[in-house]
């Protein structure tokens, strides 16, 4: 089994001092970094496995950060910030976060946190009934984890792949919020919907020929969402 690297990316050197003490006693090798730009020329020059980046940093944010590494990577975000305003939280999401703690934050909790997000984005496709799903001109390769429409490829997250992916394997069936965020997210965020209200979105500005009038994942009222197959 390989080790597990993490970048932890804070201005205040004593949450990083804190962070590094705390998350190494799980086995984890923790990277340090004190602003935006030196963590993305880390995350560029040898890739860690997640990212714990501060939203609220002085010259570059933690927004600007994420945007930037979306631009080139898929490596896990989870974003630190001392607000807990809920407009923070989906612009975060929107970015491409993967989760979101507000600070202050017990060490536990950010533990848990970090467990769930590696274990989500290491990937498992046993239980597909199938090698590949095809719906109008889109296709879901599950041997070879691919996504395209009309046979260009999509580049997507491992979560957002993942809910498509349960999505697409429950096709003409009403799957409820909290199925959906306990599979993919886990147990611990059966109550987070705006994480898959924005993660819907991000699918839907993939795949959909029209966003706003989606053909394939469609909204079911009071319920939660279903993918339609259009073949």
């Amino acid at each position: 089994m390989g080790h597990t690297y993490i970048l932890v990316v804070d201005d205040d050197e004593k949450i990083r001092k804190f962070l590094r003490v705390n998350l190494s006693g799980e086995g984890w090798h923790i990277l340090t970094a004190a602003d935006g730009a030196e963590a993305l020329r880390k995350v560029e020059r040898d890739p860690p496995d997640l990212v714990i980046l501060d939203i609220m940093m002085p010259k570059m944010d933690g927004f600007e950060v994420c945007r930037r590494l979306r631009q080139w990577s898929q490596v896990p975000i989870i974003g630190l910030s001392a607000r807990g305003d809920m407009a923070d939280k989906v612009k975060c999401l929107n970015l491409g976060v993967d989760d979101y703690i507000t600070k202050p934050f017990g060490i536990d909790e950010l533990i848990a946190r970090v467990k769930a997000v590696l274990r989500r984005n290491k990937f498992d496709d046993s239980m597909s009934p199938k090698s590949s799903f095809t719906s109008g001109d889109l296709k879901v390769d599950f041997t070879a984890r691919r996504v395209t429409t009309d046979g260009n490829e999509i580049r997507m997250t491992p979560t957002e792949y993942k809910l498509l992916r349960e999505l697409v394997l429950g096709a003409g069936q009403a799957l409820s919020y909290k199925y959906l965020l306990g599979k993919i997210w886990g147990p611990e965020y059966k109550t987070e919907r705006e994480y898959l209200h924005v993660y819907i979105g991000h699918l839907r500005a993939k795949i959909e020929p029209d966003q706003r009038n989606p053909v394939y994942i469609i909204s079911v009222p009071g319920v939660g969402y279903q993918f339609q197959d259009i073949t």
